[in-house]
């Protein structure tokens, strides 16, 4: 059995892109109304999304 190790990116890859999608639903939820509204509840609850589902398969 050997342990083969992973590129620092490849580990990093989901969380930085689950960051980017917080900070730009945080950001389109300051910018105005009606479609930034949509982009704001998709960016903030995407993230909010996957974190349960990863939880909830531990």
């Amino acid at each position: 059995m050997s342990h083969r190790s992973q590129s620092t990116r490849r580990i990093f890859a989901w969380p930085v892109l689950i960051a980017g999608l917080g900070a730009a639903g945080l950001f389109a939820a300051l910018l105005g109304d009606g479609a930034w509204d949509v982009l704001a509840w998709v960016g903030l609850g995407l993230p909010a999304v996957l974190s349960v589902r990863a939880l909830s398969r531990r």
